[in-house]
Formats: C-alpha cells, sequence, structure tokens
C-alpha cells in the first residue's frame, strides 16, 4: 500500500507568552534590593560605554545651581595672607644658614596593619591550646578537634572521625580531647549537653554535687519539668530542688556563642511611608543608585555617516539598544516597586494609623488583584524590600500573612492572633501555665474561634515551648 504525501503551506493562530529581552531584565531586577541595583548599575556602566552617570550638577535646576554659587560665595572666607609679606614671611627659612636638619618623617605601616576584627572562637580556642601544651602530636589533635566543633562550641562529630583525619590513636583523641575540654569558655567541645553542664559544673567546683547527680541522672525530668519525681528519688525538699536548679539554669548550654557575635546587618528601606496630614505619601529610596542616560557622544556616532564606519555604528547600536533595555526595566522596576507599596499602604492603613492590633490579612493575590499584575511579580517586589514606615522598618513581607473571621465577622491577622497569645502567657501564672486547650477557650470568649491545633501551630511559630516545660517551681 502506498503512502501519498502532499507539500503545502497553511496559517494558524495562537497564543505563545514571549518574554522580550527587556522584560527578562525587567523580572530579573525587581527582586534586587537598593544597593544590589546599585551594584548591578555601575557594572553596567562600566561594561557600557552608552552609559553614563548624570553629574550632580546637571541634576539640579539652573536656580539651585544659582543659589548653591552664591551660598558658597558667601561662605567663602577672606585671603588670609592678602595682608602679609609672603617674601619677609619666609625669609628666614631661606636662609642657608638657619635651615637645620629636615626632621626625618616615620613611614606609616601598611593599611593592612591597622585593620582589625573580633577573634572567633577557633582562633580564642587555638591561642590557648598552643600556650598551653608542648607536645605537638597533641597540639595537631587538638587542632583537628577545634576544627570540628559547631558554632555553640560543642563536638557534633564521633571521635572516630577524629581519629581517622590522621590517623591518630584513639587513646591519644580521647587525651587531647580532655584538653580542649579545659579550654575557655568552659563547657567547650563537649559531645553532648549534659556533658557540656556537668563540665562547667565541675570547673565550678561542684562535681559530685546535688546539682552534678541531677545533671547526670535526670536530664530528662530536668527537661519536662518533673520537679517532684527529681525531689521524690533524690530524697530533696522542693526548696533544695530549686536551689541547684538555680545553678543549673545559670550555666550555658552554648558556650562558643558568646565567641561568635553575629555581624550587625544594616539595613536600607527601599520605600519610605511618611505621614503627612490625614494621608500617607510614597517616597522610593533613590539614594546610592546612580542616574544614568544615554551618552550624547556615543549617540551622535550613529548620526555620522562615513565610510568604513559600519562596524562601529553595528556595535554602538547594540550597546544602545542594551542601554535603552536597562533604562527601561529600572523604571519599570520603580514603578512596580511603587505600585505594590501603594497598595499595601491601602489595605494596612489602619495598622499605620493604629498599631499591631489593626494589622488586616492580606495575601498576594490581594495586591497583584488591585494593582492589575500576577502574583508571581508581586513576590519578587516584595522579595527582601523593606520599608520604612512610622511604625517602624518592615520587611514588606511583613504585611502579607493569613487570618480569621472572628465573631463580628471582622478579618483577624494571624499575627495579631500571635500577639494576643504571647500575652496570655506571660501574663499566665508560672505554677499553672495555660494549656493550649484553656488558650483556644479563652479566644473563644474573645470572638476568635480557633482551634488547640491551631493555638499549638501559633505557639510553636512564636518559639514558645508547652506548658508542661514552661511550669516552674516556687
Amino acid at each position: 500500500m502506498a503512502i501519498q504525501q502532499k507539500l503545502g503551506l497553511s496559517t494558524r493562530l495562537s497564543h505563545r507568552l514571549i518574554l522580550t529581552p527587556s522584560l527578562q531584565q525587567a523580572i530579573k531586577l525587581l527582586p534586587l534590593t537598593t544597593l544590589e541595583l546599585a551594584e548591578v548599575l555601575d557594572q553596567e556602566v562600566m561594561e557600557n560605554p552608552l552609559l553614563e552617570e548624570v553629574p550632580v550638577q546637571e541634576t539640579l535646576s539652573t536656580e539651585e545651581i544659582a543659589q548653591q554659587e552664591a551660598k558658597e560665595e558667601a561662605e567663602r572666607p577672606d585671603d588670609p595672607l592678602k595682608d602679609i609679606e609672603i617674601e619677609k614671611f619666609f625669609e628666614e627659612y631661606f636662609d642657608e644658614g638657619r635651615r637645620g636638619k629636615p626632621a626625618e618623617v616615620p613611614e606609616a605601616p601598611p593599611i593592612e596593619n591597622t585593620l582589625t576584627e573580633a577573634t572567633d572562637l577557633y582562633d580564642h580556642l587555638l591561642w590557648q591550646l598552643h600556650m598551653t601544651v608542648s607536645d605537638e602530636l597533641t597540639t595537631e589533635i587538638g587542632d583537628a578537634i577545634i576544627q570540628n566543633l559547631d558554632e555553640d562550641g560543642l563536638l557534633r562529630v564521633p571521635l572516630e572521625d577524629v581519629a581517622n583525619m590522621g590517623p591518630y590513636p584513639m587513646e591519644e583523641v580521647e587525651r587531647s580531647l580532655g584538653v580542649v575540654q579545659s579550654l575557655d569558655p568552659a563547657g567547650v567541645a563537649a559531645r553532648s549537653l549534659n556533658e557540656c553542664l556537668r563540665i562547667q559544673l565541675r570547673v565550678l567546683g561542684l562535681e559530685g554535687s546535688p546539682a552534678d547527680v541531677m545533671v547526670r541522672d535526670f536530664m530528662k525530668q530536668l527537661q519536662s519539668h518533673q520537679y517532684g519525681e527529681i525531689s521524690r528519688q533524690m530524697g530533696l525538699t522542693s526548696e533544695e530542688v530549686a536551689h541547684h536548679l538555680e545553678i543549673i539554669q545559670g550555666l550555658d548550654p552554648r558556650p562558643g556563642n558568646r565567641h561568635s557575635p553575629e555581624k550587625s546587618a544594616y539595613i536600607l528601606p527601599d520605600v519610605y511611608v511618611v505621614k503627612e496630614g490625614d494621608d500617607y505619601k510614597i517616597i522610593l529610596n533613590d539614594d546610592g543608585l546612580p542616574k544614568l542616560r544615554i551618552s550624547p557622544t556615543y549617540k551622535r556616532m550613529l548620526d555620522e555617516k562615513k565610510e568604513g564606519a559600519e562596524e562601529t555604528r553595528a556595535y554602538v547600536k547594540d550597546k544602545l539598544r542594551s542601554a535603552l533595555w536597562l533604562l527601561k526595566s529600572v523604571d519599570q522596576r520603580q514603578r512596580t516597586i511603587y505600585k505594590v507599596s501603594e497598595s499595601i499602604v491601602k489595605y494596612q492603613r489602619a495598622f499605620l494609623d493604629h498599631g499591631i492590633s489593626h494589622l488586616r490579612p492580606l495575601v498576594l493575590r490581594d495586591v497583584a488583584s488591585d494593582i492589575g499584575m500576577h502574583e508571581s511579580t508581586v513576590s519578587r517586589v516584595v522579595a527582601n524590600k523593606y520599608m520604612h514606615t512610622p511604625r517602624g522598618v518592615l520587611e514588606l513581607r511583613f504585611f502579607f500573612h493569613s487570618g480569621i473571621t472572628s465573631a463580628m465577622g471582622e478579618a483577624v491577622s494571624s499575627v495579631t492572633i500571635k500577639q494576643r497569645i504571647r500575652k496570655m502567657i506571660e501574663e499566665e501564672d508560672a505554677s499553672r501555665p495555660l494549656s493550649d486547650s484553656r488558650i483556644a477557650a479563652i479566644l473563644d470568649k474573645e470572638g476568635l474561634p480557633l482551634a488547640r491545633r491551631t493555638v499549638a501551630k501559633y505557639r510553636e511559630e512564636l518559639r514558645i515551648p508547652p506548658s508542661n516545660l514552661r511550669k516552674t517551681v516556687h
């Protein structure tokens, strides 16, 4: 059976989403912070000769420039040398007989020698190790142990793994571990919470004390606050248990943290919300962003019709297209951030006026529908962005969260509910802490119907332990 094939032309209409280079670039710029965008623009200026930064003078109006020049002229002091006879003033310094040996100016140390940084846990321990131990093998194994400590100062890897790094004899590894555990801070290089606390008690001279026995034999009961059980098994009164418990609570379960300080993170707001009268004004933060324009010098090259300049004109044309895409993308980014911020302020006006208790539930879809954009675009905008408001500097994501409907039919934010739960727990009787069921019952009476498991979920998100672990002994 023969198959016949026929060639022909046909047309078909279909919808396809095509990302132009300009749109792709705009999408990439949306999630960037102001500082990150400034770095990108600086890099583009270096790579694209058609882009140049607008001089500060040209960003001012003619009137502003005239005012600035007049102010500088008025503030400029008179010439302090006009009433001095310069030749006579310097006469003695030009006299060969009065010249002395020029003073030697000491050479300043290199700049890298003047920089300092905080000593971390590794350097702190290694310095002590070298100052304490002269044995080369112990120092080498101790160094290996120190390198395997986590940020809390605890040793999370098995000693067998340390021994295999050499390989080192296990007895030497155990001896070196004892040396590292004797260093400051007390409790460092412990392999468990139990060992960490017992090392600290030994340093305090409390080895074998009731507090040491509690940590050694009753850690599970301590963590679950079963103080009555500890009192019964150890034959101690509740007052004696409370006394030794106070000693244990003064110990540090993360001894390495004090030598691993977190660096301060400085936040540069991307948006400012300023109250003017009864309204809120939105101001985009352009500080630090270079103001760019197309270089007129290179732009004129496109108008020149010199022979043999086709290759140059093609290069300039390509760079011009790239520069225009960038400028358009930056402008689109700023407009989008403004629209999203404007919508957030509209939805959260009550929060800005009255505080956290008036924060409304808000999801990405609400803002996306309000400004006529896709949810993914709004998600990119709010990523890593901060807003300076009368209520403080807040991450844009702070304004987005779920909520419930109260008995009065009002939408209540989950953040507001969490704040209420936190306050209830802070004000509870420590000897009779509120259970999740009891908290749910109280909220229900206040018109906030919440399931017990939802209360437990919010409590865990607040990093608050359950009621049996919050109970304390008086």
